[in-house]
Protein backbone atom coordinates (compact mmCIF):
# COMPACT_ATOMS: atom_id res chain seq x y z
CA UNK A 1 0.00 0.00 0.00
CA UNK A 2 1.58 3.55 -0.65
CA UNK A 3 0.24 6.68 1.02
CA UNK A 4 -1.34 9.27 -1.28
CA UNK A 5 0.74 12.05 0.62
CA UNK A 6 2.85 12.38 3.42
CA UNK A 7 0.78 15.79 4.74
CA UNK A 8 -1.78 16.11 6.50
CA UNK A 9 -4.23 16.58 2.97
CA UNK A 10 -3.41 17.09 -0.38
CA UNK A 11 -4.85 19.99 -1.98
CA UNK A 12 -6.22 19.75 -6.18
CA UNK A 13 -6.10 22.63 -8.19
CA UNK A 14 -9.05 22.53 -10.96
CA UNK A 15 -7.72 23.19 -13.98
CA UNK A 16 -9.05 23.32 -17.84
CA UNK A 17 -9.84 19.65 -18.37
CA UNK A 18 -11.47 19.78 -15.01
CA UNK A 19 -14.32 22.26 -15.58
CA UNK A 20 -17.51 21.48 -15.50
CA UNK A 21 -16.97 17.70 -14.10
CA UNK A 22 -18.87 16.56 -10.93
CA UNK A 23 -16.88 16.45 -7.88
CA UNK A 24 -17.49 12.60 -8.01
CA UNK A 25 -16.19 11.93 -11.10
CA UNK A 26 -13.48 14.09 -10.52
CA UNK A 27 -12.08 12.21 -7.81
CA UNK A 28 -12.54 9.13 -9.40
CA UNK A 29 -10.39 9.96 -12.43
CA UNK A 30 -7.73 11.36 -9.70
CA UNK A 31 -7.48 8.92 -7.23
CA UNK A 32 -7.00 5.60 -9.39
CA UNK A 33 -6.98 2.95 -7.20
CA UNK A 34 -8.88 4.13 -4.87
CA UNK A 35 -12.09 1.98 -4.51
CA UNK A 36 -15.34 4.26 -5.56
CA UNK A 37 -16.94 3.20 -2.46
CA UNK A 38 -14.32 5.10 -0.49
CA UNK A 39 -14.63 8.09 -2.30
CA UNK A 40 -17.95 7.99 -1.70
CA UNK A 41 -17.75 7.51 1.95
CA UNK A 42 -15.36 10.88 2.19
CA UNK A 43 -17.48 12.94 0.13
CA UNK A 44 -21.08 12.06 2.51
CA UNK A 45 -18.82 12.55 5.67
CA UNK A 46 -17.69 15.86 4.36
CA UNK A 47 -14.00 14.73 4.49
CA UNK A 48 -13.91 16.36 0.74
CA UNK A 49 -13.53 20.26 0.85
CA UNK A 50 -13.86 22.45 -2.06
CA UNK A 51 -12.86 26.35 -1.54
CA UNK A 52 -12.55 24.85 2.60
CA UNK A 53 -16.47 24.02 2.40
CA UNK A 54 -18.37 20.83 2.17
CA UNK A 55 -19.61 20.25 -1.10
CA UNK A 56 -22.31 17.47 -2.53
CA UNK A 57 -20.90 15.29 -4.83
CA UNK A 58 -22.87 16.14 -8.13
CA UNK A 59 -21.26 19.23 -7.65
CA UNK A 60 -19.78 20.98 -10.77
CA UNK A 61 -16.24 22.08 -10.50
CA UNK A 62 -14.83 25.64 -11.88
CA UNK A 63 -11.32 26.03 -12.89
CA UNK A 64 -9.29 27.46 -9.71
CA UNK A 65 -11.91 25.69 -7.54
CA UNK A 66 -9.23 24.23 -4.63
CA UNK A 67 -10.43 20.46 -3.46
CA UNK A 68 -8.60 19.55 0.04
CA UNK A 69 -8.57 15.26 0.15
CA UNK A 70 -8.00 13.87 3.36
CA UNK A 71 -4.76 11.30 3.61
CA UNK A 72 -5.90 7.93 1.60
CA UNK A 73 -3.85 4.61 0.87
CA UNK A 74 -4.21 3.39 -2.82
CA UNK A 75 -3.50 0.33 -3.66
CA UNK A 76 -0.06 -0.69 -4.87
CA UNK A 77 0.28 -1.79 -8.95
CA UNK A 78 0.19 -5.19 -7.25
CA UNK A 79 -3.43 -4.80 -5.50
CA UNK A 80 -6.53 -6.63 -6.86
CA UNK A 81 -8.62 -4.77 -9.28
CA UNK A 82 -6.48 -1.61 -8.20
CA UNK A 83 -4.71 0.87 -10.52
CA UNK A 84 -1.31 2.27 -9.93
CA UNK A 85 -0.13 5.82 -8.75
CA UNK A 86 -2.41 8.25 -10.06
CA UNK A 87 0.11 11.01 -10.56
CA UNK A 88 1.26 8.37 -13.26
CA UNK A 89 -1.37 7.63 -14.96
CA UNK A 90 -1.14 3.71 -15.49
CA UNK A 91 -3.47 0.95 -15.75
CA UNK A 92 -4.48 -1.58 -12.93
CA UNK A 93 -2.40 -4.99 -13.09
CA UNK A 94 -2.76 -7.06 -15.85
CA UNK A 95 -5.64 -9.75 -15.69
CA UNK A 96 -6.99 -8.07 -12.83
CA UNK A 97 -10.04 -5.93 -14.16
CA UNK A 98 -11.19 -7.62 -17.56
CA UNK A 99 -11.27 -5.71 -20.40
CA UNK A 100 -14.38 -4.16 -21.58
CA UNK A 101 -15.97 -5.61 -24.94
CA UNK A 102 -18.36 -2.96 -25.94
CA UNK A 103 -19.30 -2.17 -29.48
CA UNK A 104 -17.53 1.41 -30.72
CA UNK A 105 -20.74 2.17 -32.75
CA UNK A 106 -19.17 5.59 -33.46
CA UNK A 107 -15.27 7.19 -32.99
CA UNK A 108 -13.06 9.80 -33.57
CA UNK A 109 -10.86 12.63 -31.70
CA UNK A 110 -14.20 14.48 -30.14
CA UNK A 111 -16.24 12.28 -28.99
CA UNK A 112 -16.83 7.97 -28.89
CA UNK A 113 -20.33 6.32 -28.96
CA UNK A 114 -21.07 3.14 -27.85
CA UNK A 115 -23.85 -0.03 -27.17
CA UNK A 116 -23.59 -0.44 -23.74
CA UNK A 117 -24.57 -4.00 -22.47
CA UNK A 118 -27.63 -4.35 -19.80
CA UNK A 119 -26.36 -5.07 -16.38
CA UNK A 120 -23.21 -2.45 -16.32
CA UNK A 121 -23.26 0.66 -14.36
CA UNK A 122 -22.18 4.00 -16.10
CA UNK A 123 -20.28 5.42 -13.12
CA UNK A 124 -19.14 3.74 -9.88
CA UNK A 125 -20.64 4.92 -7.04
CA UNK A 126 -24.05 3.06 -4.69
CA UNK A 127 -21.99 -0.24 -4.02
CA UNK A 128 -19.97 -0.52 -7.65
CA UNK A 129 -16.95 -0.05 -7.32
CA UNK A 130 -16.19 0.52 -11.31
CA UNK A 131 -18.64 1.49 -13.72
CA UNK A 132 -18.27 1.54 -17.83
CA UNK A 133 -16.69 5.45 -17.37
CA UNK A 134 -14.01 4.22 -14.79
CA UNK A 135 -13.18 1.05 -16.73
CA UNK A 136 -12.67 3.27 -20.06
CA UNK A 137 -9.99 5.63 -18.08
CA UNK A 138 -8.00 3.23 -16.94
CA UNK A 139 -7.61 1.29 -20.26
CA UNK A 140 -7.45 4.60 -21.99
CA UNK A 141 -4.79 6.06 -19.71
CA UNK A 142 -3.26 8.20 -22.93
CA UNK A 143 -6.75 9.96 -22.69
CA UNK A 144 -7.12 13.02 -20.95
CA UNK A 145 -10.34 13.50 -21.10
CA UNK A 146 -13.30 11.37 -20.95
CA UNK A 147 -16.77 12.40 -19.65
CA UNK A 148 -20.05 10.56 -19.70
CA UNK A 149 -22.33 13.05 -21.85
CA UNK A 150 -26.04 11.17 -20.43
CA UNK A 151 -26.71 8.30 -18.67
CA UNK A 152 -28.30 4.89 -18.67
CA UNK A 153 -29.64 2.87 -16.40
CA UNK A 154 -27.57 0.02 -15.43
CA UNK A 155 -30.34 -2.55 -16.72
CA UNK A 156 -31.08 -0.40 -19.60
CA UNK A 157 -29.03 -1.45 -22.42
CA UNK A 158 -27.71 0.78 -25.69
CA UNK A 159 -26.60 3.71 -27.52
CA UNK A 160 -24.15 6.23 -25.04
CA UNK A 161 -22.06 9.05 -26.01
CA UNK A 162 -18.89 9.38 -24.03
CA UNK A 163 -17.07 13.25 -24.64
CA UNK A 164 -13.34 13.18 -25.53
CA UNK A 165 -12.84 16.91 -25.56
CA UNK A 166 -14.46 19.42 -23.77
CA UNK A 167 -15.95 21.41 -26.70
CA UNK A 168 -17.68 18.02 -27.38
CA UNK A 169 -19.00 17.50 -24.17
CA UNK A 170 -20.86 21.43 -24.22
CA UNK A 171 -21.64 20.91 -27.09
CA UNK A 172 -24.08 17.89 -26.72
CA UNK A 173 -24.73 18.75 -23.45
CA UNK A 174 -26.64 22.23 -25.15
CA UNK A 175 -28.12 20.30 -27.93
CA UNK A 176 -29.75 17.95 -25.00
CA UNK A 177 -31.02 20.76 -23.05
CA UNK A 178 -32.23 22.89 -26.08
CA UNK A 179 -34.14 19.27 -27.52
CA UNK A 180 -32.01 18.85 -30.24
CA UNK A 181 -30.98 15.14 -29.66
CA UNK A 182 -33.17 12.84 -31.00
CA UNK A 183 -33.33 9.99 -28.81
CA UNK A 184 -35.59 6.26 -29.59
CA UNK A 185 -36.15 3.19 -27.10
CA UNK A 186 -37.36 -0.10 -27.66
CA UNK A 187 -39.89 -0.85 -24.53
CA UNK A 188 -41.95 -3.80 -24.33
CA UNK A 189 -45.24 -3.35 -22.18
CA UNK A 190 -48.48 -5.14 -20.54
CA UNK A 191 -51.64 -4.53 -22.61
CA UNK A 192 -53.21 -3.57 -25.85
CA UNK A 193 -51.78 -0.72 -27.03
CA UNK A 194 -55.06 0.48 -29.15
CA UNK A 195 -53.43 3.97 -30.37
CA UNK A 196 -50.90 3.75 -33.05
CA UNK A 197 -49.13 7.38 -31.51
CA UNK A 198 -49.67 8.39 -27.80
CA UNK A 199 -48.12 12.06 -26.24
CA UNK A 200 -47.46 11.46 -22.75
CA UNK A 201 -46.78 14.47 -20.74
CA UNK A 202 -46.59 14.28 -17.35
CA UNK A 203 -44.17 16.38 -15.07
CA UNK A 204 -41.57 14.19 -13.15
CA UNK A 205 -40.09 14.96 -9.75
CA UNK A 206 -37.00 13.15 -8.02
CA UNK A 207 -37.06 12.43 -4.78
CA UNK A 208 -35.53 9.47 -2.44
CA UNK A 209 -36.71 6.67 -0.34
CA UNK A 210 -35.79 6.07 3.40
CA UNK A 211 -33.23 3.61 2.37
CA UNK A 212 -31.81 6.62 0.34
CA UNK A 213 -32.68 4.63 -3.19
CA UNK A 214 -33.46 7.62 -5.79
CA UNK A 215 -37.50 7.61 -7.36
CA UNK A 216 -39.23 9.33 -9.44
CA UNK A 217 -43.15 10.11 -9.56
CA UNK A 218 -45.68 12.00 -11.55
CA UNK A 219 -45.91 15.34 -9.86
CA UNK A 220 -47.42 18.88 -10.66
CA UNK A 221 -44.46 20.36 -9.04
CA UNK A 222 -42.05 18.41 -11.29
CA UNK A 223 -40.41 19.24 -13.94
CA UNK A 224 -41.72 18.98 -17.92
CA UNK A 225 -41.47 15.51 -19.41
CA UNK A 226 -43.17 14.61 -22.57
CA UNK A 227 -42.81 10.31 -24.39
CA UNK A 228 -43.50 10.05 -27.70
CA UNK A 229 -45.07 6.59 -27.86
CA UNK A 230 -45.41 4.54 -31.18
CA UNK A 231 -46.69 1.11 -31.10
CA UNK A 232 -44.19 -0.98 -33.38
CA UNK A 233 -45.78 -4.70 -32.73
CA UNK A 234 -48.70 -6.27 -31.09
CA UNK A 235 -48.84 -9.82 -29.11
CA UNK A 236 -52.59 -10.00 -28.45
CA UNK A 237 -52.50 -13.85 -28.70
CA UNK A 238 -50.35 -13.95 -25.73
CA UNK A 239 -52.02 -13.92 -22.06
CA UNK A 240 -51.72 -10.99 -21.18
CA UNK A 241 -51.39 -9.36 -24.17
CA UNK A 242 -48.16 -7.17 -25.02
CA UNK A 243 -47.07 -4.42 -27.34
CA UNK A 244 -43.69 -3.57 -28.68
CA UNK A 245 -43.25 0.50 -28.31
CA UNK A 246 -40.77 3.10 -30.08
CA UNK A 247 -40.33 5.84 -27.23
CA UNK A 248 -38.65 9.24 -28.64
CA UNK A 249 -37.57 11.45 -25.99
CA UNK A 250 -38.90 15.18 -25.88
CA UNK A 251 -37.32 15.56 -22.65
CA UNK A 252 -34.73 13.33 -21.08
CA UNK A 253 -35.77 12.87 -17.36
CA UNK A 254 -34.42 10.41 -14.86
CA UNK A 255 -36.30 7.18 -15.32
CA UNK A 256 -39.08 9.18 -17.48
CA UNK A 257 -40.17 6.25 -20.05
CA UNK A 258 -40.57 4.21 -17.10
CA UNK A 259 -42.67 6.21 -14.71
CA UNK A 260 -44.77 7.36 -18.16
CA UNK A 261 -45.78 4.06 -18.96
CA UNK A 262 -46.54 3.24 -15.45
CA UNK A 263 -48.61 6.36 -15.04
CA UNK A 264 -51.25 5.50 -18.23
CA UNK A 265 -51.71 2.30 -16.64
CA UNK A 266 -48.94 -0.05 -18.60
CA UNK A 267 -46.05 -2.00 -16.60
CA UNK A 268 -42.63 -1.94 -18.51
CA UNK A 269 -41.95 -5.79 -18.42
CA UNK A 270 -39.07 -6.43 -16.35
CA UNK A 271 -38.69 -2.61 -14.51
CA UNK A 272 -37.81 -3.87 -10.88
CA UNK A 273 -39.05 -0.05 -9.54
CA UNK A 274 -42.11 1.05 -11.26
CA UNK A 275 -43.61 -2.05 -12.76
CA UNK A 276 -45.52 -5.17 -11.90
CA UNK A 277 -43.22 -7.62 -9.58
CA UNK A 278 -45.25 -10.70 -9.75
CA UNK A 279 -45.53 -10.43 -13.60
CA UNK A 280 -41.75 -9.60 -13.90
CA UNK A 281 -40.77 -13.71 -11.90
CA UNK A 282 -43.27 -14.87 -14.61
CA UNK A 283 -41.69 -13.16 -17.00
CA UNK A 284 -38.20 -13.93 -15.58
CA UNK A 285 -39.33 -18.00 -16.00
CA UNK A 286 -40.59 -17.53 -19.43
CA UNK A 287 -36.93 -16.30 -20.28
CA UNK A 288 -37.00 -12.42 -19.73
CA UNK A 289 -34.02 -12.14 -16.99
CA UNK A 290 -34.06 -8.11 -17.46
CA UNK A 291 -35.70 -4.89 -17.78
CA UNK A 292 -37.14 -4.65 -21.74
CA UNK A 293 -35.69 -1.19 -22.50
CA UNK A 294 -32.77 -0.46 -24.87
CA UNK A 295 -31.73 2.91 -26.04
CA UNK A 296 -32.20 2.03 -29.83
CA UNK A 297 -31.07 5.00 -31.59
CA UNK A 298 -29.94 8.69 -31.40
CA UNK A 299 -29.34 11.50 -33.99
CA UNK A 300 -27.02 14.87 -33.08
CA UNK A 301 -25.49 17.10 -34.87
CA UNK A 302 -21.52 16.86 -34.31
CA UNK A 303 -20.36 19.39 -31.51
CA UNK A 304 -17.36 20.20 -33.45
CA UNK A 305 -18.13 20.42 -37.04
CA UNK A 306 -21.80 19.89 -37.18
CA UNK A 307 -21.95 16.95 -39.85
CA UNK A 308 -25.43 15.45 -38.94
CA UNK A 309 -24.48 11.64 -36.85
CA UNK A 310 -27.45 9.28 -36.39
CA UNK A 311 -26.46 5.98 -35.08
CA UNK A 312 -28.75 2.38 -34.07
CA UNK A 313 -27.95 -0.04 -31.76
CA UNK A 314 -29.14 -3.49 -32.47
CA UNK A 315 -31.73 -4.92 -30.11
CA UNK A 316 -29.75 -7.42 -27.79
CA UNK A 317 -29.93 -10.78 -28.60
CA UNK A 318 -31.69 -11.65 -25.37
CA UNK A 319 -34.50 -9.30 -26.10
CA UNK A 320 -34.97 -11.07 -29.15
CA UNK A 321 -34.68 -14.16 -28.27
CA UNK A 322 -37.98 -13.24 -25.83
CA UNK A 323 -39.82 -11.48 -29.00
CA UNK A 324 -39.59 -14.35 -30.82
CA UNK A 325 -40.46 -16.89 -27.87
CA UNK A 326 -43.81 -14.47 -27.99
CA UNK A 327 -43.96 -14.89 -31.80
CA UNK A 328 -44.33 -18.70 -31.03
CA UNK A 329 -47.08 -18.47 -28.83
Amino acid sequence: MKELSNVASTALTVGEAGAGQRVDNFLLRHLKGVPASHIYRILRSGEVRVNRGRVDPQRRLEIGDVLRIPPIRVASRDSVGAGRDASRGTRPAAGRTPRLRIPVLYEDDALLVVDKPAGLAVHGGSGVALGLIERLRFERPQASFLELVHRLDRDTSGVLMIAKKRQALTGLHAQLREGRVDKRYSVLVRGTWPQGRQVVSAPLHKFSTRDGERRVRVDAEGRDAITVFRRERSFTRHEPPLALLEAELATGRTHQIRVHVAHIGHALAGDDKYGDFAWNRELARAGLSRMFLHARQIGFAHPVDGRRIDLEAPLPADLEAFLASLDGR
